[in-house]
């Protein structure tokens, strides 16, 4: 009984046996796992912003500023678009009536009297001269007046009046040709030489003119060759940029001569009708400007033909300003002249007594300060204004 007890036994063992080891020979993975290797501690992210410097192989790096910001566009000035120069004297007659027609109304009454002695005449002839009339053209109307009074007898207003205009329109003349001659000749533009001494309006004369032959249809090409005064070309500038002319500007300073020729080869690169140049105006006793605007003049011709020379009075000045047209007249060959401030303080006998002096008309009158203000002179408009309705 002790024998079969220690052999169940002993089988017993070798069941467990055989089935641990059954266990281990078929339980997944074959054989334990090693146990999961410790986290690596998280690598931190790399900043964006550097240092100012970094030091690399002895080299130093240094980060360039931020940029700058994008500066605002500029907006190009608006192009406007001048009204024609035709009937430019007729709206503006209000303007010239209020400074002129003192002259008229006082000649007018002085006439209308019933009894016309000498002291009669010699007050019409003061009034005359102080309207800067000048003395030879006063004699010559007084002297006509005179016999067409006799002869008339009696006079009613009307008669007056109407002899008073007919011997004012005689004076100034209105069969001369007052014509811009801007026309081009071939592929060659037209040129206008504005002379005159500063102060009288002369760059502010030029831009208007501009604007003026703008107005009419015309291409213009300003030259800025008043060169010894500083705002001059940044005038002239101004005048161009409001009615898209081109202006031709060089160094303060420099050549005015230099900045014409260079204005007529632009005119004639550019097709344009017209160039019109701004010279310099310093005062008229100084020798070395009339030398300068002869050059000018000669240095143009190399290129284009002078078609016009315009001389800018400040009608306000009187006979002050008949000096001054002298002086240029013998320079530069004077075809017209452009009288400016003429519905201020101005005497308007004025276009009477330069016309006679130089010989040459007047073509353009200032009647205010406003960019369309420069008209092409009506003489019968000028001469009603004065004597009024």
């Amino acid at each position: 009984m002790d024998g079969y007890l220690g052999v169940i036994v002993i089988v017993v063992l070798v069941a467990l046996i055989a089935a641990g080891g059954l266990f281990l020979l078929f339980r997944p993975g074959g054989k334990a796992a090693p146990p999961p290797p410790p986290e690596a501690p998280p690598i931190p992210e790399e900043r964006e912003e550097k240092p100012p410097a970094e030091e690399a192989e002895g080299a130093t790096t240094t980060i360039p500023p931020p940029a700058k910001p994008a500066e605002p566009m500029v907006k190009a000035p608006e192009v406007e678009v001048p009204p024609p120069s035709a009937g430019r004297m007729v709206r503006l007659r209000s303007r010239l009536a209020k400074s002129q027609s003192a002259l008229g109304r006082g000649l007018l009454e002085l006439l209308s009297r019933d009894r016309l002695d000498d002291d009669v005449w010699d007050e019409v002839e003061e009034k005359l001269i102080t309207a800067d009339v000048g003395v030879a053209p006063t004699r010559a109307i007084v002297e006509e007046l005179q016999t067409k009074v006799k002869v008339l007898g009696s006079r009613s207003p009307e008669e007056v009046r109407g002899l008073l205009r007919e011997q004012l329109l005689t004076q100034i003349n209105p069969g001369l040709d007052r014509t811009l001659h801007v026309a081009k000749h071939g592929e060659r533009p037209a040129v206008v030489l504005v002379v005159g001494v500063n102060g009288t309006g002369k760059t502010t004369t030029t831009g208007k003119l501009a604007r003026s032959l703008v107005g009419d249809g015309k291409k213009v090409v300003l030259g800025a060759a008043d060169t010894f005064r500083a705002a001059a070309a940044d005038q002239l500038q101004t005048w161009g940029d409001r009615v898209g002319a081109d202006v031709v500007r060089g160094p303060e300073g420099g050549d005015p001569a230099s900045v014409a020729f260079d204005a007529a080869a632009r005119g004639i690169e550019e097709k344009a009708d017209v160039v019109i140049v701004d010279t310099a105006g310093r005062l008229h006793t100084k020798t070395g400007l009339m030398d300068e605007l002869g050059k000018v003049k000669r240095v143009i011709e190399k290129k284009a033909t002078v078609d016009e020379v315009l001389l800018v009075l400040d009608a306000t000045t009187g006979q002050n300003g008949m000096r001054q047209a002298q002086v240029f007249a013998e320079v530069v060959n004077i075809t017209g002249i452009a009288l400016t401030k003429l519905d201020g303080t101005a005497k308007g006998g004025i276009v009477i007594s330069v016309q006679r002096e130089l010989g040459v008309p007047v073509k353009l009158v200032g009647l205010g300060e406003g960019p369309d203000d420069l008209a092409p002179f009506d003489a019968e408009v000028f001469v009603d204004a004065i004597l009024g309705d």
